[in-house]
């Protein structure tokens, strides 16, 4: 039975759900997830978590994203990106000096509001639902937090630039780039979008669609190289049949969670003033 993780570079014109689809179909595998939607238009880092590895996907320890975008200033669309309808131009131009004195307003925690074409839901309705039907609601401001925001490189000119931004999950990165063309004075809209890192996962080490249909089985890495973050806990025999029976074990562990290994890796527990518990577990089941 396939287990575990296998970084793909998600191709442009792709949805999240065509990759797993189609690794579905290569890996003769029903069960795959991902950990973060890249939008049609985007490339890049897509972790997809196979079998048992699934159940990793909600306490990933890394959820710090990085991405390299290209934007236009002086357009906006309805989508916020190059693939919408245009709404306005603006004749206004920015130079490199206001761009970067611009970005400091937007390194840190900020809030932001979510777009309408995006996944939210609404009043239990998907925004992007709405959008479609020509519909616009009220949405909340989110928290956020961008830890780096940096301009590599603009055209005058043309007034179009790269940046890279390393962020928070969450984070809409073509919404981040129109509020920074609204502080400009202008508008912008991004023009590309390429997830550089996820879930740890660097874009260096992701695979092509069509490396794996030439043999999938070689590029899958073991979920528990996800959590080196945690302590590690081994288990004698003895004690790793009383955890996988549910019994609460004594260790020298800070409180929070752990990765527990007996003759393999077994899977995450939560620990709590010394007593350590299954939380997560990632072997079939067995009777021991």
């Amino acid at each position: 039975m396939i287990s575990g993780v296998i970084p793909v570079d998600k191709p442009e014109g792709f949805t999240s759900f065509d990759v797993i689809a189609k690794c579905r179909g290569i890996l003769k595998e029903r069960r795959i997830g991902h950990s973060g939607t890249l939008d049609p238009m985007a490339t890049g880092v897509l972790p997809l978590f196979i079998g048992k590895a699934t159940r990793a996907v909600d306490i990933l320890p890394d959820t710090e994203k990085s991405y390299r975008a290209k934007f236009r200033l002086g357009l906006s669309t309805d989508t916020q990106d190059r693939t919408g309808s245009v709404t306005a131009e603006s004749k206004k131009r920015a130079d490199r000096a206001e761009i970067e004195e611009a970005l400091k307003a937007f390194t840190g925690e900020i809030r932001q509001i979510p777009p309408m074409y995006s996944a939210v839901k609404v009043n239990g309705r998907r925004l992007y639902d709405l959008a479609r039907e020509g519909k616009t609601v009220e949405r909340a401001p989110r928290p956020i937090e961008v830890y780096r925001l940096v301009l590599t490189d603009f055209d005058e000119k043309n007034q179009c630039g790269v940046l890279e931004i390393d962020c928070s999950k969450g984070t809409y990165i073509r919404t981040l780039i129109n509020d920074i063309g609204e502080r400009l004075g202008t508008l912008g809209i991004m023009t590309a979008l390429c997830r550089t890192r996820s879930q740890g996962f660097e874009i260096s080490q992701c695979v092509k669609l069509s490396q794996l249909e030439s043999g999938a089985e070689k590029y899958i890495i073991p979920v528990e190289n996800c959590f080196e973050a945690y302590p590690r806990l081994d288990l004698d025999p003895k004690r790793e049949r009383l955890y996988i029976n549910g019994v609460a074990l004594e260790a020298s562990l800070p409180d929070g969670l752990a990765r527990v290994f007996g003759k393999e890796f077994i899977g995450i527990a939560k620990v709590s003033d010394g007593a350590v518990r299954p939380y997560k577990s990632f072997r079939e089941a067995k009777n021991e």
